[in-house]
């Protein structure tokens, strides 16, 4: 399934339905009088955030939802029927925003059956009844319903994650995502074999956790260079950071640096977070040369430095022993979805889902 973490779509919600003109007419009823009944309201558009998906692709080929207005009204007092809500399922983590020029945020959901009305529908129009009076004693006006709420939103998809993998590319972490989890990585021998976040989840002595990876920093991608920073967002929520460097690298230090440089520079409070340094690739050099390199990232400001080796997976068990008491007692979790066609909930609301 493809990675998409933004999507521009469409809604609308219904319209509500117009008010009845009617007159009771009953043999041997006299002055019967107006029983025009109310429109019904229209439909709500409403977001409800599943677990089970982690990509907005399905939103590039269904950009328009509308909620289906209400009914109309009938004689004998009968308020029409309501529009059906329509409820659009998207990721944990989807964050919706304006369609403006600065994308304000109008709503983010972060939790499993998280829920919202949005878009409230219309309210139904008045029926002549409504309209009877001491001085309008049959009166024949009616409200056509109110309409509805209509506008551009973008989606934007933020993944929930436990722990982070940053990192300058080719510093291991596909190779290291692939050793510790269940994840598939491309890896490659250059630079941004990454093109996307990846999910992986590590079960490791009885616990679970969800762990991410985006493509490598570089110096200035807070300001656009290389892939930018558009993948640090799917990095904001994760309780961990492991910075892989490459010990085999020209300077491992100044790499942290320029890691360090960029998550600062972002924002989000991504530099404050429990960070665990990771020395990779240590199968490809002595331990004196690895003791030496690691002090000189001691010198430049790091700490809390773990030395393994991706690859071979040596010292991968001492470091994911050190990131389960910073995680806490709940983890996330997730896994994609596919695409289903709509459905009619239990609540008789319409659904749309890409599961």
């Amino acid at each position: 399934m493809h990675f998409l973490d933004q999507a521009k779509i469409y809604i609308r919600s219904g319209t509500g339905g117009p008010g009845a003109v009617s007159f009771r007419r009953e043999k041997y009823i006299q002055y019967g009088g107006p029983n025009g009944g109310n429109g019904g309201k229209g439909g709500d558009i409403i977001f409800e955030a599943v677990p089970g998906l982690n990509t907005l692709i399905d939103f590039r080929y269904t950009q328009h939802f509308k909620a289906p207005r209400g009914g109309h009204g009938e004689g004998g007092d009968r308020t029409g029927a309501g529009g059906r809500d329509l409820v659009i399922k998207v990721p944990v983590g989807t964050q919706i925003l304006a369609d403006d020029d600065e994308r304000t945020l109008l709503a983010d959901l972060t939790k499993p059956g998280e829920s919202l009305v949005f878009l409230p529908g219309g309210d139904g129009g008045r029926g002549n009844a409504s309209y009877k009076s001491s001085t309008n004693r049959a009166p024949r006006q009616h409200g056509t319903g109110w309409p509805g709420e209509e506008m551009w939103v973008w989606l934007r998809l933020k993944l929930l994650a436990d722990v982070g993998l940053v990192g300058m590319p080719n510093a291991g972490k596909s190779t290291f995502i692939n050793q510790v989890s269940n994840a598939k990585a491309k890896v490659g021998a250059y630079a941004f074999t990454t093109t996307r976040p990846q999910l992986g989840v590590v079960s490791h002595k009885g616990r679970e956790f969800v762990v991410a990876d985006i493509p490598g920093l570089i110096e200035g991608a807070a300001e656009g260079a290389g892939v930018g920073d558009r993948f640090l967002g799917h990095i904001e929520r994760c309780r961990v950071l492991l910075h892989l460097i490459d010990a085999t690298g020209d300077d491992p230090a100044e790499a942290w640096r320029i890691v360090m440089d960029e998550l600062s520079a972002y924002g989000g409070g991504l530099d404050e977070k429990p960070q665990i340094v990771v020395l990779n690739k240590a199968d490809l050099l002595d331990e004196e040369l690895m003791a030496d390199i690691a002090e000189q990232l001691t010198e430049a400001g790091a700490d809390d430095i773990r030395c393994i080796s991706g690859a071979t997976g040596a010292g991968v068990e001492d470091l994911l022993d050190a990131i389960l008491p910073l995680l806490g007692e709940a983890t996330t979790g997730g896994a994609d979805g596919a695409f289903d066609e709509e459905d009619e909930g239990d609540d008789g609301a319409t659904t749309w889902s890409p599961i």
